[in-house]
Order: structure tokens, then sequence, then C-alpha cells
């Protein structure tokens, strides 16, 4: 079995990266003034704006078990473990580096602003998490599928118990990966749910891409699957509560954004594969493999990593609406201009580290 690429997955992720870079610049410079919920087309913005992050994750999950699973069947996946554990790492370091001023570090002052675990820690902490579960049960492959849908139900459900979780007697190093009170964007729970949700996913295709009518049905699958978890997700949860009374259930359903958000992401992924032949080759499909590239170079010109001097230091919360969408289309075309001609690939934000880390060894 030759499992293919799966190209929709690249374009997927391109479609994601771009809504991330127009969704952060309208959020951070729109002044609050314009975001009137009663506005259709700012509530479907904020609607689509909501799906950017649940498709990284899930996407994460897939493309890195799915590389997982091809080496094991080649026989050895002991040097993808170690790139993935390098990988999973470097999110990390990257992660907390972008939040570096160096500027107030000059001055002497050390913020724990640069302790707020955002996107990249939180995927990082995932692959590694990934790796572990594979070297489990990587023998096993259904059981694999069956602990991966597990905790992906798990970290949805569960989210009610750990929604206001503040921990405030552990050290903020290890509480910002839980708990949102210090200012994190993203915590590993229940993130860590569309990761394994993906991972789930990718043992699926592995088994059966080869197939011949496999594509067709995974299709039609995603947009019936992907609809149910949109409009009945959260009837099956209080049906959960009725038949066995655990509150858990019922708490859930009356949240229920994360079942519904992976409802969104399977319904992407069906549109996307549907037209999966139309995207090879494509500039889509280019900028979805420069993903690391571009989240970086986006942060250094909005937020003004390592100066502090970025857009949102001139401009926050000032522009008007249609100052917001001319400009969040110039911010996505100049960051992917830098990105192709400055950084050819996410590999090149890897290279460079693995030149710097090979250095210090020698």
């Amino acid at each position: 079995m030759q499992p293919n690429r799966l190209y929709f997955i690249d374009a997927l992720r391109a479609f994601a990266i771009l809504m991330m870079l127009q969704g952060h610049f309208i959020d951070t410079l729109l002044n609050p003034i314009y975001r009137d919920n009663t506005n259709a087309i700012y509530n479907i913005w904020t609607y689509f704006r909501g799906i950017t992050a649940p498709v990284f994750f899930t996407i994460s999950g897939l493309v890195f078990a799915y590389l997982l699973l091809r080496a094991y069947a080649k026989g050895d996946d002991k040097p993808r473990i170690k790139k993935g554990l390098f990988r999973g790492l470097l999110l990390l370091v990257i992660g907390y580096s972008l939040r570096v001023n160096l500027k107030s570090w000059i001055d002497g002052y050390f913020s724990p602003y640069i302790l707020v675990i955002d996107v990249l820690q939180c995927i990082g902490l995932a692959l590694i998490l990934l790796v572990f579960l594979h070297i489990l049960f990587r023998k096993h492959s259904y059981l694999f599928s069956v602990v991966l849908f597990s905790i992906g139900c798990l970290c949805f459900v569960t989210e009610p118990l750990y929604r206001t979780l503040t921990l405030e007697n552990i050290p903020k190093f290890i509480a910002n990966y839980m708990t949102k009170t210090n200012g994190s964007v993203f915590t590993i729970l229940p993130w860590f749910g569309y990761s394994a949700f993906g991972a789930l996913l990718s043992t699926v295709f592995f088994r059966h891409a080869h197939k011949s009518r496999f594509k067709v049905f995974t299709i039609i699958s995603f947009f019936i699957l992907g609809s149910l978890l949109i409009y009945q997700s959260s009837w099956l949860l209080i049906k959960l509560y009725e038949i066995t009374d655990i509150e858990l259930f019922e708490m859930s359903a009356k949240f229920n954004y994360l079942f519904s958000r992976l409802g969104n992401v399977l319904v992407l992924f069906g549109v996307f594969y549907t037209f999966e032949r139309f995207l090879k080759q494509s500039l889509i499909v280019k900028i979805g493999e420069k993903t690391l590239s571009i989240y970086v170079i986006h942060f250094i010109l909005l937020y003004g990593s390592f100066t502090g001097y970025g857009l949102k230091r001139f401009f926050n919360q000032s522009l008007d609406p249609t100052e917001a969408i001319i400009g969040a289309i110039l911010f996505m075309i100049v960051v992917c201009i830098i990105s192709f001609y400055y950084a050819k690939t996410n590999a090149f934000v890897y290279n460079l580290i693995r030149k710097m880390t090979d250095r210090f060894k020698n």
C-alpha cells in the first residue's frame, strides 16, 4: 500500500492561514465601535474566524500522525519520531520567542507576557503527545483509533470542568497551558481534542486511501458527519444526559461549541477534498506549505515581536471597516510575498534552527 499525498490538506491549511491573517489584522486594528453583533456581515466574519483554530489543530494532528504511520509502515519510524519531537519542541521555543521584547529586556524589565501560551505552544505540545501515543499504540492500529476517538471526546465533553480553572498555586509556566487566567490565548485542553480527532482521521486515510471508492465515500461522510455535529451534537449530549443522568453531558450541551466547530472542520474537509484535483500545483497549495513562516512573519509585523514596534502599536483599534478590510488584504499579500521570497518553505525555519543546534553540539 502506498498512501498518496493529501493535497487538499495543503490547500485547506492555506485557507486557514489566510483566514488567520485577516482575522488577526481586523480583530486587532478595527475600532470597537464597529463591532456590531446585530450586523449580519460582522457575525458571518466572526463565525468563520472561529473556525480557523479548530482547522489548524485538526490538520496538525492529521498530517503529523499520518507521517508517523507511513514511516512505521516502511519499517523505520525512529527518524520520524525524533523529527517529530524536535518539531514539537521547536514550536514551543518559537511560540515563546515571539513574545520576547528585546527593548524592554535591555531596559531591565522582564514581562510575564512571555509565559502566555498561544497556538504554537499548544500545537507543539500536541505533537509531542501524539508521538508518545504513537509509540504506545503503533502496533495496534485499530486500538490507536479508539484511543484517539476517546481522548477527543473526553477533551470536549469535560470542558465545563476546566473552563474556569485558575491553578493559582502552580507556577505560571505550567499553569498557563491549562488556564487562561494569566492571559493565555489557547490552552492544551480542549484544543488537543482537535489534534486527536485529526490523528484519528489519519488512521482512516492511511488504512483506506488506496481503495477505489474511498474518496467519494469519505467526502460524503465528511458532509454528513459534519452536518450532524453542527446541528445535532447538542441534542445527542442531552439524550446522553437523559439516559445516564450524568450532568456533565447537559453542561456540555448548553455550551457546545467544540463539537459544532469540529463539524465545521469536517464540512470544510469535504469541500476541499471535493475540489482537490483543481488545487494540485496551485498557488494556494504552495501557501499551505509555508504556514509556519507566514505565522512568524505576521506575528512580527502585526504584534511587534522582539522590537515592540508592530502595526498594533500604531493603529490599535483605530481603523474603520473599509480601512480594516483593505488593510487586511494588503497585509495578507505582503506577508505571503515575504514568505515566498525570504522563507522558501517551513523548512527555512526548521533548517535554520537545526544549523544553530548543530553548531552548538560541535
